[in-house]
């Protein structure tokens, strides 16, 4: 765990300055593209916004100070270090609730009871407060803290997996093995949750009266949208999460001296793979009696994995680790490839199905050639 540790904050700093460079850009993008929606998001939310990034140096202060110094010259405990660790977590935590106020206003239009933003109002903290605990808020922090845990850990199985296969060594081959099953046993605790906040997501949308045409967006009515293609496609890439993590857990759950828990374990992975293949193909209009197999299937599929789970993780402290099968290995890496996909699609469909002056470039949002104001150069 403290070899885990250390690399993992080894890790953060060094591809910090990756995505703060993704981030610079994605700003003048934002700015380039849509200058006047930009501007207002920032007036309207710019004492939460400014709290969020004071979290934001917060979190980096800790991280760098930890690796730049208090680890280099061993002065942390380990109580203290995990402390330090909680810490920097819950202020970059602090951050993901603050934006996901901000996207989840620009998908909702602030909910039906949301103060209208005017020129009196705009950039007051009380508005802003209005416009943040709008209907989808607590739903999708719920859907984005654990997404934030699950798929992390899935990437963390697969890198395992693949150092194995560059260790030279039996004790980092160990590690390694060790490391995979750690990440494969957190991603799967966690996205067992995924459905449920996931629907609770979509359900809080239908609900927002003032969403502007989102969940019509979302889900498709009245026509075939892209995003509602989307929500077909992402449901599948999560049922195939749902199978390849069963499929994972009965290979690794072959490390135990005994063999102890395979055979439950492969009960409750053909009994979720069952469940999530009657999701994908059940498909009923609302109002029929058939309309709710869909979520009834997925229903399935969490608690046979949650059995799984709990099978595979009683036997974990028996494993003897160092030396997995190649099917293993390719099931784990195919399973990080898989997570961060979804991760991406799923915030595709969610962008796409905001209110329209936020995402769809009508004329009068985007960059026309005008005169310059006076005063401001020729």
């Amino acid at each position: 765990m403290d070899r885990l540790a250390h690399s993992m904050a080894r890790f953060n700093v060094l591809t910090f300055s990756t995505g703060a460079t993704f981030a610079v850009l994605f700003m003048v993008l934002l700015v380039g593209f849509y200058p006047r929606v930009t501007t207002a998001l920032f007036t309207h939310f710019f004492y939460l916004i400014a709290i969020a990034m004071a979290s934001m140096l917060l979190a980096l202060w800790g991280m760098y100070s930890y690796y730049y110094k208090w680890d280099r010259y061993s002065v942390l405990s380990k109580r203290r270090h995990a402390l330090l660790g909680f810490t920097m977590g819950a202020f970059i935590w602090i951050w993901m609730v603050i934006m996901t106020g901000i996207d989840t206003y620009m998908t909702t239009g602030g909910g039906p009871n949301a103060e209208s933003v005017t020129e009196g109002n705009i950039g007051s903290f009380g508005a802003a407060i209005s416009g943040i605990f709008n209907p989808m808020f607590v739903e999708m922090i719920l859907h984005r803290t654990f997404a934030n845990l699950s798929w992390p850990a899935f990437a963390l199985a697969a890198w395992s997996a693949f150092m194995y296969m560059r260790s030279k060594t039996e004790t980092d081959k160990a590690f390694h093995d060790w490391a995979s099953s750690v990440g494969l046993t957190w991603g799967v605790a966690f996205l067992i949750v995924q459905p449920i906040s996931g629907f609770l997501n979509a359900y809080s949308l239908s609900y927002s009266v003032s969403s502007g045409g989102s969940y019509e967006r979302l889900v498709g009515e009245g026509g075939s949208t892209p995003t509602s293609n989307l929500l077909y496609v992402n449901l599948a890439m999560v049922v195939g999460l749902f199978v390849l993590s069963n499929v994972a857990m009965y290979i690794g759950a072959g490390r135990h001296p005994d063999l102890a828990g395979r055979r439950p374990i492969q009960f409750f992975g053909l009994v979720a793979a069952a469940a999530g293949l009657c999701a994908l193909f059940a498909n009923f209009d609302y109002g029929t009696p058939l309309f709710w197999l869909r979520y009834i299937a997925i229903l399935v599929m969490l608690l046979a994995t949650l059995g799984a789970t709990v099978t595979y993780v009683r036997g974990r402290m028996s494993f003897r680790y160092g030396s997995p099968g190649v099917a293993y290995r390719v099931v784990l890496l195919s399973l990080g490839i898989l997570a961060a996909a979804t991760a991406l699609s799923m915030g595709l469909m969610k962008s796409n199905s905001r209110v329209p002056y936020t995402v769809y470039n009508q004329p009068q949002f985007t960059v026309e050639n005008e005169r310059p104001p006076s005063g401001f150069g020729r």
